[in-house]
C-alpha cells in the first residue's frame, strides 16, 4: 500500500458540531427550544451526537451555536441541586444518565453572528481546532450506536491525511435531495471509495452515483484556508462543498466510507418522529409496551 504525502497519523481528537440553523421546520417548537434539545426519548437528539463522538475518542467538543442557543451548553453542565435530589430519593439510575452528560468530554462554544452557510460555520471553529484534523458532525442526524461511524472515519484520515467523507445509498429517486459523489474504487477496502466530485442535489438522470453524503466529515485543517477563499454560493451561504472540491482540485486526497448501519435523521418533524418510535421500541424498559400499544394503534387508530 502506498503511504500518502498527506498523512499525518495522529488520530483527530476535536469535533466541531454546527448548531446555529434557526429550525423553521419546528417552528414553533424551536421559538425558544434550541431544535438540537428537542427530545428522542429521554435524550436530546444534541446528547446522541456527543455520545457519538465520545465514543469514538473524540475528548473536545465545540458547538457553534448561535442567538437563543446558549441552553444546548447547559445541557452539559453538572447540576448539583438535581444530583442531591435524586440521592436523597435514591434514584441512583437517572443520577447516572445525569452525571453522565458532563463526563462525556469538554464541551466549548463559539458563535456564529449569522447563519451563513455550513462552511462558514465551520469557518468560525478555527481558533479552536488549531493546525489539527478534526471531525464534523451535523446536529440533526446520528447513527446507532450498535453500528458506529466515526472510528473508521477517524481512523482512515489518520491514514491518508485528507478529507474523509461518510456515503449513504439511496435510492436513485432520491438524489435531488442530497449532495452525491462521483467516485472510483480505492486501496482502502470494498467499503472504502474514492471521491473524484461533488454534486449538490443533481437529478436522477444527471446523478453520478447514488451515494449520498452524510453529515459526519473529518477534515484536515487546510479546509480552513480553503474556506476563507470560497465566495458565497448559493443562497448567499458559504459552502462546506465548495471548500472540499477547491481541495480535491488542489490535490487533497477525498475518500469516503459507505456506511451500512442505521441513520437517524432529525431534520426534518417526519424523520424525528421516526427516530423516536424506532428507538423507543429498541429500549429494555419501555420497548415491549410500546410496542404492543403501537400495533394495536396502527390495527385500529380511531380506537
Amino acid at each position: 500500500m502506498t503511504t500518502n504525502a498527506h498523512a499525518s497519523g495522529r488520530r483527530a481528537v476535536k469535533a466541531v458540531i454546527p448548531a446555529a440553523g434557526l429550525a423553521t421546520r419546528f417552528l414553533p417548537a424551536t421559538k425558544a427550544v434550541p431544535k438540537e434539545l428537542l427530545p428522542v426519548v429521554d435524550r436530546p437528539v444534541l446528547q446522541y451526537i456527543v455520545e457519538e463522538a465520545a465514543a469514538a475518542g473524540i475528548t473536545d467538543v465545540l458547538l457553534v451555536t448561535g442567538r437563543g442557543k446558549t441552553s444546548m451548553v447547559d445541557h452539559f453542565d453538572r447540576r448539583p441541586d438535581v444530583e442531591a435530589r435524586l440521592e436523597e430519593k435514591g434514584d441512583t439510575e437517572r443520577l447516572a444518565a445525569v452525571r453522565r452528560t458532563s463526563e462525556l468530554a469538554d464541551i466549548y462554544t463559539c458563535r456564529q453572528g449569522e447563519p451563513l452557510g455550513l462552511g462558514h460555520a465551520v469557518g468560525v471553529a478555527a481558533s479552536h481546532v488549531g493546525d489539527s484534523a478534526f471531525a464534523v458532525l451535523l446536529g440533526d442526524e446520528f447513527v446507532d450506536e450498535e453500528e458506529p461511524l466515526l472510528p473508521s472515519m477517524l481512523d482512515l484520515q489518520a491514514r491518508t491525511g485528507g478529507i474523509v467523507l461518510a456515503f449513504l445509498e439511496v435510492e436513485p429517486s432520491e438524489t435531488s435531495r442530497y449532495g452525491i459523489a462521483s467516485v472510483s474504487p480505492s486501496e482502502y477496502g470494498d467499503d472504502v471509495v474514492q471521491v473524484t466530485g461533488l454534486v449538490e442535489k443533481p437529478s436522477p438522470a444527471e446523478a453520478p452515483s447514488n451515494l449520498a453524503v452524510l453529515g459526519r466529515y473529518v477534515l484536515p485543517p487546510t479546509i480552513f484556508e480553503a474556506i476563507n477563499h470560497t465566495k458565497p454560493g448559493s443562497g448567499g451561504e458559504i459552502q462546506l462543498t465548495d471548500a472540499m472540491a477547491a481541495l480535491l482540485n488542489d490535490g487533497t486526497p477525498v475518500h469516503g466510507i459507505i456506511y451500512r448501519g442505521h441513520r437517524y435523521d432529525t431534520g426534518m418533524p417526519l424523520g424525528y418522529l421516526q427516530a423516536v418510535v424506532q428507538l423507543a421500541v429498541k429500549r429494555p424498559d419501555l420497548g415491549a409496551e410500546f410496542h404492543a400499544w403501537l400495533t394495536e394503534f396502527v390495527g385500529n387508530p380511531k380506537g
